[in-house]
C-alpha cells in the first residue's frame, strides 16, 4: 500500500498531545511526527501541553520558546486562538482541541483524526477510521485505530525496521549505547563470558504494581547469573527496598546471588531500542515500549496501563490471542503475562517461561517479521487522509 501513496498531495499535519502521568502519550507522537515528517516529508507540527515532561523524551527543548524545530519538526505549546489549523490534525488519544481551534478547522476544511490506543480487540476492526460527526459544527471527527491486522490502522514501524533484523549483532551488549553509562556490571563482573549462552540479559521497564521483588527474587535463586538493566523510572524506589536501600543511583549496580541489577539513565528512543534489541527478554509497559519490544524480535512480557474494572486484562488477553494464536507453549506464556500484570510472579510461572525462552525467541522473531508485511501506521494515516481530500 505505501507504493499508492499520492506523493503530489502534500500536507500540513498538527498533531496535538496532552501528557498524563507517563511517557507513553509522548513516546507515540514523537515516533509518529519523526516519521510523517522524514519519510513521508510532511510539513508537521506537534503541540504539546507540558514542555517538562515532554523534555524526558525531546531532551533538546528549549522551555523559553513557544514554538521551535527540531529533527525537521516544528514543536509548539498548546495552542492559543492565533494559530490557523493544518490540512490534517490528529487529535491523540482524545485528549480535546481547544474550541476555537476547531472553529478554524471548519473554516479551514481540516481532516480530523482522533488516533486512538493500540488494541488487539476485537471490536477495533468495526469502529476503525468511522466518522463521528460534530454535534453542532460542520466538521466531522474520524476515530484512528492502531492494531494488529490488515483492516485496522496498524503498528508504528519505520522503514529501517526490517533492516535491523538483518544488521543487529544479538550478542552485543546494552552497555554499548551512545548514552548508557559507561562502565556497567557486563564489564566488571568476574563472571562475565561473552561466549556463555546461559548468561541472561534482562530490561525491565513496568508500573508500580508489577511485581519486582517477586521477579527479583527468583532471579538471585536462578541457576544461571541474570543481569537486569533498569532505565530510570518510578521502579526504582521499588528496586532499592529489595536490596535494602532507601534510594539508587543512576550507575549503580547491585549485586545478590546470582542476580545483578544495572541502573541506567532514563534512555532516548534509539538507546531504549538498542537495549531492547541487545536483551534475551523484555519486561515493557503502556504502549511505546510494547511496540518496540515486538520490533525488536526478543521475548518479552507486557504490562498493559492499568484501567478500571481490569479493563486492561481484556486487552491483554485479547494481544495474547492474537499474537500467541499459534504457539505451541502458549498457555506457559499466557499465564506469565497475565501473572505478572495481577501483581504476582510465582516462581514456578517464572522458571517455566524461561525454560522455554529459545521458542519463544524463534516465535516472537516469526511474528515481528511477519508484521512488518502490513502497512505501517504513518503510511495508512497519509493514505486515509489523502483519500479524504479526493
Amino acid at each position: 500500500m505505501r507504493d499508492h501513496i499520492n506523493t503530489a498531495a502534500k500536507k500540513r499535519y498538527d498533531i496535538f498531545c496532552k501528557i498524563v502521568d507517563n511517557f507513553g502519550d509522548i513516546g507515540v507522537c514523537w515516533r509518529l511526527a519523526k516519521q510523517l515528517a522524514n519519510e513521508h516529508h510532511l510539513q508537521v507540527r506537534l503541540f504539546i501541553d507540558d514542555f517538562a515532561s515532554a523534555s524526558k523524551i525531546i531532551p533538546e527543548l528549549d522551555f523559553a520558546k513557544a514554538s521551535q524545530q527540531i529533527n525537521g519538526i516544528e514543536i509548539c505549546v498548546w495552542p492559543t486562538s492565533a494559530i490557523n489549523p493544518a490540512e490534517v490534525v490528529i487529535e491523540t488519544f482524545a485528549c480535546g482541541l481547544p474550541d476555537d481551534f476547531i472553529r478554524k478547522m471548519v473554516q479551514n476544511k481540516s481532516i480530523w483524526i482522533n488516533l486512538e490506543y493500540l488494541s488487539a480487540e476485537n471490536w477495533v476492526s468495526d469502529f476503525h477510521a468511522k466518522p463521528s460527526p460534530h454535534p453542532t459544527l460542520a466538521i466531522t471527527k474520524h476515530y484512528f485505530f492502531p492494531g494488529f491486522e490488515d483492516d485496522t490502522g496498524g503498528l508504528i514501524r519505520e522503514k529501517n525496521i526490517t533492516q535491523t533484523y538483518n544488521t543487529q549483532n544479538l550478542n552485543c551488549h546494552p552497555d554499548k549505547g551512545q548514552n548508557l553509562v559507561t562502565s556497567t556490571a557486563l564489564d566488571s563482573d568476574p563472571r562475565r563470558n561473552d561466549n556463555d549462552k546461559s548468561t541472561l540479559k534482562i530490561s525491565l521497564f513496568c508500573y508500580l504494581n508489577a511485581p519486582v521483588e517477586d521477579l527479583l527474587t527468583a532471579l538471585q535463586a536462578n541457576n544461571h547469573a541474570a543481569f537486569v538493566y533498569v532505565p530510570a523510572s518510578s521502579i526504582l524506589q521499588n528496586i532499592a527496598k529489595f536490596f535494602g536501600k532507601d534510594s539508587l543511583e543512576i550507575g549503580e549496580t547491585l549485586t545478590r546471588k546470582n542476580l545483578t541489577v544495572q541502573v541506567l539513565p532514563f534512555l532516548s528512543q534509539a538507546d531504549y531500542d538498542q537495549l531492547l534489541h541487545s536483551c534475551d527478554l523484555n519486561f515493557v509497559r503502556g504502549e511505546d515500549s510494547w511496540v518496540r519490544a515486538i520490533w525488536a524480535g526478543k521475548p518479552f512480557i507486557w504490562q498493559p496501563y492499568i484501567q478500571t474494572e481490569n479493563t486492561h486484562l481484556e486487552k491483554l488477553n485479547a494481544f495474547l490471542a492474537t499474537f500467541y494464536a499459534n504457539f505451541e507453549q502458549k498457555e506457559m506464556l499466557c499465564e506469565a503475562h497475565q501473572c505478572w500484570s495481577a501483581g504476582q510472579l510465582p516462581n514456578d510461572v517464572l522458571q517455566r517461561y524461561l525454560n522455554n525462552l529459545p521458542a519463544t525467541q524463534a516465535y516472537t522473531l516469526a511474528q515481528a517479521k511477519q508484521l512488518t508485511a502490513q502497512t505501517d501506521l504513518a503510511a495508512k494515516l497519509v493514505i486515509f487522509c489523502n483519500n479524504a481530500r479526493l
